[in-house]
């Protein structure tokens, strides 16, 4: 009785069959009562007893796992992230929330997810999510495919209403190629990054009411620490002079307008694919022009062509990071620490 108690009041028809068979048995057994008799039962008919209570057993703890996996399901609420920093952004808003867990989609080290294609995995885990954080503006090009195969799947764009640069098009570029893009890494700029915060919070409240407090608690909080973050950057760079930079690929123009930089040159156009002779020959005499002393590589890509540069310039290479990775196991504030550790990076360089 306290088995099926356990299990809940679903497993009625589970209950009915095991029943069934288990009368079946106790009929065997009684027509067979004779002690002398039943020691000459055939082994045919002992297994036959075997399998009808196996099958029993079976049928009521398959029923009964099954019963326990949907409400643990249910009990939970599953918050999906599709990459690094919607991951750290969403862990802080959804901090010490019992019931709601948080899960990215991507491995820490995936990166930016341009050309990123979903996996059956991912769909598996989408599929157990209630709601899916996106960096969105077109960073993932994904979404409407999950969407559509999961309707029902609540989606948080964190750069919704936000205001967003173009990618620059470049002379070496094919016409039309990257024309009118949207430039999506409104996180590497700390007021981006913000507003991403209260665009994930305020959506988060509004999808899961029942959290709603808790969820707009975080984001105070969370957001408060990187206005402090902003500040202390802020009046760390004020006084440089030198503003003119060479960034690894078109992660930084955010960074760049929020602290008054001049990106004079990108080294690489698409990130992972080397210049051609024409672009090294191009952002050299570019480098040369400007007098650029720093030239920034970032820590998820090969400086091999940064340090081709910098041999024909003079200027130094110095590491800067977008936190577009990091740690499986990264802490809560790895987006602060990275961003201080590109403070000393941007001092060092531009003084």
């Amino acid at each position: 009785m306290s088995f099926f108690y356990i299990c809940g009041g679903k497993q009625e028809i589970i209950k009915l069959l095991v029943s069934n068979l288990l009368y079946l048995c106790i009929i065997y057994l009684n027509a067979n009562a004779n002690y002398y008799y039943l020691q000459e039962v055939n082994m045919k008919g002992r297994i036959s007893i075997v399998l009808m209570l196996a099958i029993a057993f079976s049928l009521l703890t398959a029923g009964c796992n099954k019963s326990i996996g949907a409400a643990s399901k249910t009990g939970e609420k599953l918050i999906v992230t599709s990459f690094y920093p919607m991951y750290i952004f969403t862990r802080n808003i959804a901090k010490d929330i019992p019931g709601v867990r948080v899960v990215n989609m991507t491995e820490p080290q995936t990166g930016c997810l341009h050309d990123y294609q979903l996996m059956p995995e991912d769909l598996k885990l989408l599929e157990k999510a209630h709601i899916f954080v996106a960096n969105g503006a077109g960073m993932e090009n994904f979404i409407e495919k999950v969407v559509e195969q999961l309707p029902n799947l609540k989606v948080v764009e964190a750069s919704k209403g936000l205001e967003l640069l173009g990618e620059e098009k470049h002379e070496h570029e094919q016409e039309g190629k990257h024309n009118d893009e949207i430039n999506p890494h409104l996180w590497v700029s700390i007021t981006g990054a913000i507003a991403q915060v209260k665009n994930i919070g305020e959506q988060l409240a509004a999808h899961d009411s029942e959290n709603a407090a808790e969820y707009k608690k975080n984001m105070e909080e969370y957001a408060k620490k990187l206005e402090a973050l902003k500040e202390k950057m802020h009046n760390a760079l004020k006084g440089i002079k030198n503003r003119n930079i060479v960034t690894f690929h078109e992660a930084f123009p955010y960074f760049a307008k929020e602290f008054d930089l001049n990106i004079v040159a990108v080294i690489e156009r698409e990130p992972g694919t080397e210049p051609g002779a024409g672009e090294l020959a191009d952002t050299i005499e570019k480098i040369k022009a400007a007098k650029v002393k720093a030239l920034f590589a970032e820590p998820q890509y090969s400086r091999k062509a940064a340090e081709t540069i910098a041999r024909e310039t003079g200027a130094k290479v110095f590491m800067l990071d977008p936190v577009v990775t990091g740690p499986k196991d990264a802490d809560p504030d790895s987006y602060i620490k990275a961003m201080e550790d590109n403070l000393k990076v941007l001092v060092e360089a531009l003084q």
